[in-house]
């Protein structure tokens, strides 16, 4: 590396010394040399007559001022100083570059035979020399000049309002975005596509065109986006009351992508993953993750668009609320509990591991190196359920009210997580002083709540405490404001009122202290706590529940997260007793009575099958791993694969008639039938663990009539380790080698094999056909899934997961660092591991370390890994 990067703060925010009004961009496009011409209206706001404009990877071919070639001018590594200039000018730059040789995928690149963008976050500065900060918002014009032949559309961001064609068979089109934006926003693509349109009418009456280009021969497979932008777009005028703003919504699905996707005003551009869905390629899981993605980048539109981020500190401000929009969405759509389930999952499992890890953070970070690192777990779904917290202290009514004034206070500008929360606050009158730290404070707060009831005086006491662990960024840590939802129940499962003081309160409780008691008076039984109820807030709960009263909410609490969170936790507990067992040479155990509380589940017919899945389904092994301060990786692996047999057997009957009792003739993605397969699924996946379990994954694969149930067999087979699943492996791999995004999932498979040669299997992967480790989503889904979810095999005590890391990691240092950066976090947790593991850790991170070209993105995460 030739020099340290260095840190960049928060609180070094100065405002930008010039701004640009508008800017009018041409593109003559080019493989190797495609030229970019850049007129800004460009203001100055200060007192300099300076002004540093970003730039990297750019050939500058020529500055002018006011129409007169300048030389005032320094060009710098990643930048171009420009000096002695007027107040107000015109800024016109010529830069040359290379999208044919743009691996990293940022700025303007090829995919496939298609040119595209991506420039959020600082990806502009790659396509010319400008303000690339989001608090200067300019008004874009752009032209696109291609050959007409092997491109026919050219798109950008706006409204489209001139074309025409061009000698030597070359044709252009020019698009205007009458709203400001930043330059991250930016997009466009030029290629050959089939295009599904349709139109939408917005409630105001206004007519907005819809077009979703995907690559030849994939329009059978974007229906289902097309359904869920519509339903985007009526969702949001419903429960928002917001309406879009533009002539035309345009979706490009491309196979090479950083990203799931990306909000650009008017033109988003989609990872082909989270846009291509038929039944025979796409999972249930594929649809809805499409359906989750595609209203995610439409909300955007105005969380994000409208209303963008001063700085990239904030962007918490954007994507938090936007995540917790589209899960309300989904929630809205689909099942509530189901979707809260699943969200939590990814809370409790890798966020919590990251706020455990050296990339500790707070959801608005004070410090980085790499602005593409801030794109985490914790600041979009930590940050989702803060905006969660809001809700549930203000209420739906409140909410929105807050939605409303942040809205009229800050539409057209770029703002800051401060200004969201004093929106809400004069909108509701509710002081929110203290819950402000939940923008500053890592790490994961835990509340230990203990009770005790006097039935003399008909009184139940609730002791909560909270206290957050110190971090590697934050020695120091105070309490949170933390909204606490709560039920009580009486033995024959109705709802005790809570009374305090002679009044009906609340059920979220308001925790403000490091210690608070609360008594709740006319409670005539010893109650049964539900406690931290749709997960109130994003904190452990540590409460000394017997197995007894944990069975008693799996049946009786009338919240459905509830039951399955009582689940979760007599779960855990015999989780955590059966490792200690087997790390003392014992067998797993599970008592009788605790299966027969999940026999009662899975017979339920008041149940919906989706949720009976959920229960059913015990925690992943990274989950269980943040649950300890060092890892026993083995006898974590055993204890799971144990309870899974023990169920198994236990349950064999009751599985095998469920699973019969589900079968459907029919495929279709509404929510019922979604669920029964999920549930059927979950059987299968048990059922393969037992005497004829082949046979029957076997024939499940071959009688499959969709995607999510071929998925299914194999996942069983491989997880069981079956006879047949090297046949099932075979022929799927047979059918679906041509196409890249289909093999995602058997490359997944394959990264998650549980076999004792299983990296020798990823290897031999990687010389797949259909494999290229250039394109994000393959490396993602084979790289990936063995070094996140093959624990076993990727810390094996040789060393030889990490060593692969390394070679992996230095190779897409020099062509793709973000996803480098991406795929280097289960390294960073060596702190976790014993000191056999932890040395051999130590050492590939010293290796990275000491690379001549370590890219920014790496730099950072092995820093702070080492620090720790």
């Amino acid at each position: 590396m030739s020099q340290t990067p260095q840190a960049k703060y928060r609180e070094d925010y100065t405002p930008p010394s010039h701004t640009i009004t508008d800017i009018d961009l041409t593109f003559d496009l080019y493989d190797n040399n495609t030229l970019v011409t850049a007129v800004s209206q460009v203001k100055q706001l200060g007192e300099s007559n300076v002004v540093e404009l970003d730039g990297e990877a750019l050939k500058l071919r020529s500055v002018s001022v006011n129409g007169e070639a300048w030389s005032a001018y320094e060009v710098k590594e990643a930048s171009l100083v420009l000096s002695q200039l007027p107040t107000e000018f015109e800024l016109t730059i010529v830069t040359e570059i290379d999208p044919e040789a743009n691996t990293a995928l940022e700025g303007l690149y090829k995919s496939g035979g298609a040119f595209c963008t991506q420039c959020e976050a600082e990806g502009f500065r790659r396509i010319t020399y400008y303000l690339d900060r989001p608090d200067v918002l300019a008004r874009y014009t752009t032209k696109v000049i291609a050959d007409k032949a092997t491109y026919p559309y050219l798109l950008s961001n706006g409204n489209r309002v001139a074309q025409g064609e061009l000698k030597g068979g070359r044709h252009w089109v020019q698009w205007q975005d009458p709203h400001p934006k930043p330059a991250y926003l930016f997009a466009l693509v030029a290629g050959d596509f089939d295009v599904l349109r349709d139109i939408y009418t917005t409630k105001s009456g206004r007519k907005v065109d819809l077009e979703i280009f995907v690559d030849k021969g994939n329009l059978d497979r974007a229906p289902h986006a097309m359904t869920s932008l519509i339903n985007s777009m009526k969702w949001d005028e419903e429960r928002f009351d917001l309406e879009y703003d533009l002539d035309i919504y345009m979706i490009v699905a491309v196979d090479f992508f950083n990203m799931g996707a990306m909000e650009n005003k008017g033109l988003n551009i989609f990872n082909s993953k989270f846009v291509l869905a038929n039944s025979q390629t796409a999972t249930d899981s594929d649809y809805l993750g499409i359906e989750a993605v595609i209203g995610h980048e439409y909300f955007h539109n105005w969380t994000g668009n409208r209303v963008t981020c001063r700085d990239w500190f904030q962007l918490s401000l954007k994507e938090g609320l936007t995540v917790f929009r589209d899960q309300e969405f989904s929630s809205d759509l689909g099942s509530r509990a189901v979707n809260r389930i699943q969200n939590v999952r990814v809370i409790r499992g890798p966020q919590f591991a990251e706020d455990a890890s050296p990339m500790s953070h707070p959801i608005r970070p004070d410090k980085v190196i790499e602005m593409n690192n801030f794109y985490t777990l914790t600041v979009y779904e930590k940050g989702s359920e803060v905006i969660r917290m809001y809700h549930t202290l203000l209420g739906e009514e409140g909410f929105q009210k807050g939605m409303k004034l942040y809205f009229e206070r800050h539409d057209g500008t770029a703002a800051t997580c401060e200004d969201f929360v004093s929106a809400m606050e004069d909108a509701t009158g509710v002081d929110l002083t203290q819950f402000r730290l939940w923008y500053s404070q890592s790490g994961t707060p835990t509340v230990r709540v203990s009770s005790q009831y006097d039935a003399g005086a008909q009184t139940y006491v609730l002791t909560v405490e909270q206290f957050t662990e110190p971090t590697q960024d934050q020695a120091e840590k105070h309490a949170l404001h933390i909204p606490f939802d709560i039920e009580l129940y009486a033995a024959g499962g109705s709802v005790i009122p809570l009374i305090v003081e002679g009044k009906s309160v609340s059920n979220v409780l308001d925790v403000k202290a490091e210690k608070q008691t609360f008594v709740f008076e006319n409670v005539s039984e010893c109650p049964v706590p539900s406690l931290l109820r749709e997960f109130s807030a994003p904190v452990k709960l540590e409460y000394n529940y017997s197995d007894e009263e944990l069975m008693f909410l799996m049946t009786y609490a009338r919240n459905e997260f509830a039951r399955w969170d009582a689940s979760q936790m007599l779960l855990a507990k015999y989780i955590r007793a059966n490792v200690q067992r087997v790390q003392q040479g014992g067998d797993v155990e599970v008592a009788a009575e605790v299966v027969d509380a999940f026999r009662g589940v899975l017979l339920s017919a008041d149940l919906e099958p989706a949720f009976i899945a959920e229960v059913l389904s015990l925690p992943q092994h990274n989950e269980v791993s943040g649950w300890y301060k060092l890892v026993d990786v083995d006898a974590i692996a055993k204890t799971l694969e144990g309870m899974r047999a023990i169920f198994a057997d236990q349950l064999q009957e009751e599985l095998s008639a469920v699973y019969h009792s589900l079968k459907q003739a029919q495929y279709s993605i509404d929510h019922a039938a979604i669920g029964k397969r999920a549930l059927r699924n979950i059987c299968l996946g048990y059922l393969a663990r037992i005497a004829g379990g082949n046979e029957l994954v076997e024939k499940h694969y071959y009688q499959a009539n969709n995607m999510t149930d071929t998925i299914a067999a194999m996942s069983a087979a491989n997880n069981a380790q079956l006879p047949c699943r090297e046949a099932l492996m075979q022929d799927y791999s047979d059918k679906w080698k041509h196409d890249g995004l289909v093999m995602d999932k058997w490359f997944m498979i394959q990264g998650c094999n549980p076999a004792a040669n299983a990296l020798e299997v990823v290897k031999q992967t990687m010389q797949h056909e259909a494999f290229s480790l250039k394109n994000p989503n393959r490396t993602r889904s084979l790289v990936g899934s063995f070094l996140n979810l093959n624990p076993v095999h990727f810390h094996d005590k040789s060393g030889s997961g990490y060593r692969f890391a390394g070679e992996i990691l230095r190779e897409l240092n020099s062509t793709n660092p973000q996803v480098a950066s991406r795929l280097i976090d289960p390294l960073l947790k060596l702190a976790k591991y014993d000191d056999e593991r932890k040395a051999l850790m130590r050492a590939e991170l010293e290796s990275l370390k000491a690379m001549d070209n370590l890219a920014k993105d790496l730099f950072e995460k092995v820093s702070k890994a080492l620090e720790s």
